[in-house]
């Protein structure tokens, strides 16, 4: 297991943090490390979700929930058992296909409410429409408890479909700012919301 503390210190001008480095620093709660990773390993984890889901938006939900997992957890990961790009793999993938399981699941609640309900008058989509109005119901109720910083970029990115690289641009804020906030607000959320804030939207 991964044990904070301080690293042994190299002759000559220091390189790069080593992913391990980092991952000690995320364990003493220290965000720019957590967004340095994330800035490294993102964009492999990103295709990985969109391959597995073949959904941008959905791999960007489960991209941010294997961060606030890292997190979390960054005392979980096992330097004898794989490296942290590895372990960051299997929890993206693990992640992802939990998604895509769920997602199957809701169908089939669909087309049996739509078999069931008499008359025929109610259809998937219908369900669908009040399950995500109820949702973001919920949702909207939990990011008005959030600091306004935190609030302000996930509106931005749930409600106009920014990116974030687009927040940083548009608040006048660091992209590392940016991510850094996101990942807090959505922890507090996912506390909150708990199995609602893995179908946030």
């Amino acid at each position: 297991m991964l044990e904070s503390g301080p690293l042994p210190t190299l002759p000559g001008s220091p390189g790069p943090a080593t992913d391990v480095a980092l991952l000690r620093q995320v364990l003493e709660k220290r965000p720019e490390s957590l967004s340095e990773l994330y800035d490294r390993h993102a964009p492999t984890l990103l295709a990985l979700a969109r391959r597995i889901l073949n959904s941008v938006s959905e791999a960007e939900e489960v991209l941010q929930e294997v961060f606030l997992h890292v997190w979390n957890n960054a005392g979980r990961y096992d330097a004898a058992r794989s490296s942290v790009s590895t372990w960051l793999v299997l929890i993206t993938r693990s992640r992802a296909i939990d998604r895509l399981r769920s997602r199957k699941v809701v169908e089939r609640v669909h087309e049996a409410a739509h078999q069931e309900l008499p008359g025929g008058h109610a259809s998937p989509e219908g369900v669908n429409s009040v399950f995500q109005r109820e949702r973001r119901q919920r949702v909207k109720a939990e990011l008005d408890k959030l600091p306004p910083e935190q609030k302000q970029v996930l509106e931005m990115a749930f409600y106009e479909g920014l990116s974030q690289a687009e927040i940083a641009g548009r608040a006048g804020l660091p992209l590392g700012t940016v991510k850094t906030r996101t990942l807090l607000a959505m922890k507090k959320l996912r506390s909150a919301l708990r199995s609602d804030i893995r179908e946030l939207l």
